[in-house]
């Protein structure tokens, strides 16, 4: 199967892709699919997880890899001959915000899987030379963190401003498949890569046993999705914003885009005026919508520095929300103003309903098997919200969390209720881990 030099031999041949693409700016590429050959497709098995849910065909990984050698080279000759059909993702809905509404995920088989991660390997050397550094979303070392981090240095060094808030409505869903193919057909050429491409937006939705077709959006859920969502946006966004927003700004502006979650700062408000009345503009040339509530303008300013002139005062800074964190200005230890980011409401609240929904569902199970899982959510939180200066909402959601332990342990039956001087007893036993700022930089200063 796999050799030992695999990867290595692998990335070899993506920094050639990539250094072709630099020698040839804006040149489209036509030579690039010979590049995926059944050493290419080893590797590309390798990066695909293995315990994802099962595409519209039921296969699993284990039975894929029972006889890999001859799936890989099945799979190789039918992509190569152009004989390969694209089999259309399974759409199921998973809760979204508080439960009350749902999230359409698209699953492709693993086989699926497979090939859309050995493109990817080929797109992705091309365009991370061209990707913009304020973009942070589904990139090769690069994080949700460094983006929030991005963002609070650069509001702290520009003295704050007004943040634009964007929000696009249904992005995955209403990104046009010919618009996406016209701007890839800019870099790549390349016949064999394009009609994979296209095979696998046009290869339609399976749900409930009912398969329908659209002329927009690609599948959240789908191996390729993330990377061309990036290309899409790096059109429609950041290429525009570099080449023709940002020369003809009065003041300092900067961004910061997660995917399709983004905020623009701006130094000057008449700059942020004029940039959030064009915007949505720019979007709906590409087929896109701005959500008309939760795309908004907020004054975000130094509150020591808020400008007063003809006895006008500049309002008091508000806050907005990105990547789960409200972002706000507080004061530090030391009395100076900074601008400091906590875990958003609605997260907060969405990450317990879902510790509750999961007691409620689990509390007869036995009170030994309940500790480890409750453990790994409580991890799993700290280590995403775990950042500097939000230690007071970890505590908190470490606090609810057992509360609602508690309380499901108390409605296993109608004589367990449990009080608060023996669920103590319980956690000696079984004990829960204390909040951890993960990436809080006396965390890193301490331990470097």
């Amino acid at each position: 199967m796999t050799g030992p030099l695999t990867p290595d031999l692998i990335s070899t041949r993506q920094r050639r892709i990539a250094e072709l693409a630099r020698q040839m700016p804006g040149v489209a590429l036509r030579s690039l699919s010979h590049h995926i050959d059944l050493e290419w497709l080893r590797e590309a098995y390798r990066r695909t997880r293995k315990d994802g849910a099962v595409g519209a065909d039921g296969q699993t990984a284990k039975e894929f890899s029972a006889d890999l050698e001859g799936n890989l080279r099945s799979l190789l000759d039918r992509a190569k001959s152009g004989t390969y059909r694209a089999p259309p993702v399974r759409r199921v809905h998973i809760p979204k915000g508080d439960g009350s509404k749902t999230r359409p995920i698209g699953i492709p088989t693993f086989e699926d899987k497979v090939l859309q991660r050995a493109v990817s390997m080929v797109l992705e050397p091309i365009y991370e030379g061209e990707f913009y550094d304020f973009s942070y979303g589904f990139r090769p070392g690069r994080s949700a963190h460094q983006a929030l981090t991005a963002l609070n240095d650069g509001i702290w060094k520009m003295g704050g401003g007004w943040v634009l808030e964007v929000d696009i409505q249904a992005f995955f869903d209403s990104l046009g498949h010919r618009a996406l193919q016209d701007i890839l057909r800019q870099r790549v050429v390349d016949g064999g890569v394009v009609r994979l491409v296209g095979k696998w937006l046009n290869a339609g939705v399976l749900e409930g046993g009912v398969l329908s077709f659209t002329e927009a959006g690609t599948p959240q859920g789908g191996v390729i999705s993330p990377l061309l969502a990036n290309i899409y946006l790096h059109e429609v966004l950041d290429q525009w914003w570099v080449t023709e927003v940002l020369p003809r700004l009065r003041g300092r502006a900067f961004a910061a885009r997660y995917a399709d979650d983004f905020v623009l700062v701006f130094a000057r408000e008449d700059d942020a005026r004029r940039v959030s009345e064009v915007l949505p503009k720019r979007f709906a040339r590409y087929g896109l919508t701005l959500h008309p509530d939760k795309t908004r303008l907020v004054p975000f300013r130094h509150p020591g520095r808020r400008r007063r002139s003809a006895g006008v005062v500049e309002p008091e800074p508000g806050s907005f929300d990105f990547l789960g964190f409200t972002h706000y200005w507080a004061k530090s230890r030391k009395g100076k103003w900074v601008p400091k980011q906590k875990t958003a409401k609605s997260r907060f609240t969405r990450a317990l309903r879902a510790v509750h929904r999961w007691c409620r569902a689990n509390r007869h199970k036995p009170l030994s098997e309940q500790p480890a899982t409750l453990r790994s959510k409580l991890t799993g939180h700290d280590r995403y919200y775990g950042i500097t200066g939000n230690f007071p909402a970890l505590a908190r959601f470490h606090f609810e969390v057992r509360r609602v332990w508690r309380f499901w342990l108390s409605r296993r039956s109608q004589r367990a209720y449990v009080s608060w001087d023996k669920f103590r007893r319980i956690l000696e036993h079984y004990p829960l881990p204390g909040p951890v700022a993960y990436h809080s930089i006396y965390r890193r200063t301490a331990n470097p």
